[in-house]
């Protein structure tokens, strides 16, 4: 089950599938699909699994096992691999909050946020190779891009399992919470990029914007109402 929850400007998706550590099943494919379009005009999206022992646990190997020929693997790969680029292609700001491990397709999962925020417990790795495959939701190419290739090669070739702090230090998770406080600040973060300022910055640092588009988008934000009124309340400040 996918459950989505929404809080002012801030829409939350949970993996709820407990049974299985929060796997993502075909049937999880599409109620992922439907979760986002649900939640379209968000100005911040965060994914985050159900529980704390699992963000997501990789790909339902028991669900999955019905997928036996090449054509079919590569359709399951399809599926999910678009599930996870409108993830990345989401205009809002994205944070995974990863409550728990993050082991193979859910450490793919959670590179396609842009933002990954990891209780202080919990470890990532993409394990796709102790299956004898290899990352096929894009996750390869965003881990590359995280941490550059010859450290993606060595993680993902190996099947190197990264404790939080560890993954923080490459790159990997952007920030690190201890347990106790792990709800209240990945909240608190999505409360503070849910704002026009933090949607066209993505658009500008995903170099979805030419340098034009990128000043008019400048442009249009200075000439708003909410600028001038957040000006006033700097200018005003000590008086």
């Amino acid at each position: 089950m996918v459950d989505v929850a929404l809080d002012d400007d801030v829409a939350v998706i949970t993996i709820d599938r407990p049974h299985a550590r929060n796997a993502i099943a075909p049937a999880t494919m599409d109620e992922l699909d439907t979760a986002i379009d649900a939640v379209a005009g968000a100005k911040a999206l965060v994914i985050r699994g159900a529980g704390d022992r699992a963000f997501v646990s990789g790909g339902d190997l028991k669900e999955l096992s019905a997928v036996r020929t090449e054509d079919d693997a590569a359709a399951m790969a399809r599926r999910m691999r678009q599930v996870c680029d409108r993830l990345a292609s989401f205009p809002a700001p994205v944070i995974a909050a990863l409550n728990g491990h993050a082991f193979g397709g859910g450490a793919e999962v959670a590179v396609a946020a842009d933002i990954r925020v990891a209780a202080d417990d919990i470890k990532i790795g993409f394990t796709q190779v102790t299956l004898a495959i290899m990352p096929a939701w894009g996750g390869a190419e965003r881990l590359a891009a995280l941490i550059g290739r010859g450290r993606a090669l060595m993680l993902a070739g190996a099947g190197t399992v990264l404790d939080a702090a560890e993954a923080y230090r490459i790159g990997l998770v952007d920030q690190v919470l201890p347990r106790a406080t792990f709800e209240q600040g990945w909240r608190a973060l999505a409360r503070s990029l849910a704002n026009d300022s933090a949607r066209e910055i993505k658009r500008v640092t995903a170099g979805a914007a030419t340098p034009e588009e990128a000043t008019q988008a400048f442009a249009r934000l200075w000439a708003a109402d909410a600028h001038w009124a957040a000006a006033e309340r700097v200018m005003n400040r000590g008086k």
